[in-house]
C-alpha cells in the first residue's frame, strides 16, 4: 500500500521571509511554501483500514478501489455517547440490508466488526461523536462489471468527537431548509457512498443560509433530507413523515423516534405530504443521527409556526435517548 511522505519542515532563514517593494504594494520574493497538514487529519489520530490501525494523515485507501472509482460501497455513522454506541443493532442490520442488495460480501462477523469500532473509539479518545464505516466492493482492475470473486471488501473505520454542545445550541434556535426537485437513483433505501446529489443539495443550502436541503418528488411531496429523514407536526396536532420505502433511507434515528412517539401517546402518520402542508405546518424537523431531533423554523425562507422550534420536536429531542439502546 502506498503511503504518503511525510512531509519536510518549512524553510529558514532571510530567505523564507524575504519581501521586496513593488510600487506600493509588498511581494514575498520567497519559495512557496510547503503544505501543511489538513487539520481534520491532524484531529483524527486513528483509523482502521483493511486491517490496520493507522495514524489518521497515513489512512489510505487503492487507487483503484472500487469505493473510489465507482461509489460501489456502503457506509454507516452512529451516534456515540457517553462512550456507548447509539443503536448498534439497527446499524449493524441496515449495514447488513445494504450489502446484501449491493451483492457486498460481508467483510468479518458482528462481533469481529464490534471490536474494530470500539478500538477506534479507544485510539481516538471519542466519549462523544460518531462512528463512520465504509465498506466496498474491495480493489481490482478498473472495469463496470464486478470483480473475480473472491475480491476481499475494503473496510474504514473512523471516529471524530463532536461538540454536542453546539448541537443543544442550534437546536435551541432551530434550522432553516430549503427544497429542491428530488434527482437521485431510485434506490435511496440502499445507504450507497454514492451521494453526489446530495453533496449538491447541501451545498445549494449553504449557499442560501440553510442547514438542510429536502427533496422534493414529481408529484410535490418532501421525500427526505440530503442528509436526514424529514418530518411535520400537521395542524390537528400529528406528526408526519413519509413510509420508509424505496423512495427515502430508513433512518436508524427515525425508527426510534417512532417508538418515542408510540410511548408518549402523540399520534403517527406515515403518509408523503407537500411543500405547500410544510409551509403551513404547525411544526416541523429533521432527524438524522448526527442530529437526533432538530427542529425546523424556516423553510424556503418562510417561517413555520410562530417561527420558533416547536414543543413537539423539542420534547421528543429530549426523550429520545431513553428509547435509544447503548452497547
Amino acid at each position: 500500500m502506498f503511503l504518503p511522505r511525510m512531509l519536510t519542515p518549512a524553510r529558514k532563514g532571510p530567505a523564507a521571509n524575504a519581501i521586496a517593494l513593488a510600487g506600493n504594494q509588498l511581494v514575498c520574493t520567497s519559495a512557496p511554501r510547503t503544505p501543511q497538514p489538513d487539520r481534520s487529519l491532524i484531529l483524527l489520530r486513528s483509523a482502521y483500514v483493511n486491517g490496520r490501525y493507522v495514524p489518521g494523515d497515513r489512512a489510505v485507501v487503492h487507487i483503484e478501489d472500487r469505493g473510489y472509482q465507482f461509489s460501489d460501497g456502503v457506509y454507516e455513522v452512529c451516534e456515540v455517547r457517553d462512550g456507548c454506541i447509539i443503536d448498534e443493532r439497527r446499524h449493524m442490520a441496515r449495514l447488513a440490508r445494504s450489502l446484501d442488495e449491493l451483492r457486498i460480501a460481508m467483510p468479518m462477523s458482528a462481533s469481529a466488526l464490534g471490536i474494530v469500532l470500539r478500538e477506534c473509539l479507544r485510539r481516538n479518545r471519542v466519549r462523544d461523536g460518531i462512528l463512520y464505516l465504509q465498506i466496498t466492493r474491495g480493489v481490482a482492475r478498473r472495469d463496470h462489471a464486478f470483480p473475480a470473486p473472491g475480491t476481499k471488501p475494503s473496510v474504514v473505520v473512523t471516529a471524530r468527537s463532536m461538540d454536542f454542545a453546539a448541537n443543544e445550541r442550534t437546536a435551541a434556535e432551530g434550522i432553516a431548509v430549503i427544497t429542491l426537485p428530488d434527482n437521485r437513483w431510485e434506490r435511496v433505501d440502499i445507504k450507497s457512498v454514492s451521494l453526489l446529489p446530495n453533496v449538491l443539495a447541501k451545498q445549494a443550502a449553504r449557499e442560501q443560509g440553510a442547514k438542510e436541503a429536502w427533496f422534493v418528488d414529481r408529484h410535490g411531496h418532501v421525500t427526505e433530507g440530503s442528509s436526514s429523514n424529514a418530518w411535520i407536526v400537521s395542524k390537528e396536532g400529528k406528526v408526519v413523515t413519509r413510509p420508509a420505502g424505496k423512495g427515502i433511507l430508513r433512518g436508524i434515528t427515525r425508527g426510534v423516534l417512532i417508538d418515542v412517539i408510540a410511548a408518549h401517546g402523540l399520534e403517527l402518520e406515515e403518509r408523503p405530504f407537500t411543500t405547500e402542508e410544510a409551509y403551513g405546518a404547525r411544526e416541523a424537523f429533521l432527524t438524522s443521527a448526527s442530529q437526533l431531533v432538530l427542529p425546523v423554523v424556516r423553510i424556503d425562507d418562510r417561517p413555520i409556526g410562530n417561527g420558533a422550534p416547536g414543543s413537539i420536536a423539542t420534547a421528543l429531542r429530549a426523550k429520545f435517548h431513553q428509547h435509544a439502546e447503548r452497547t
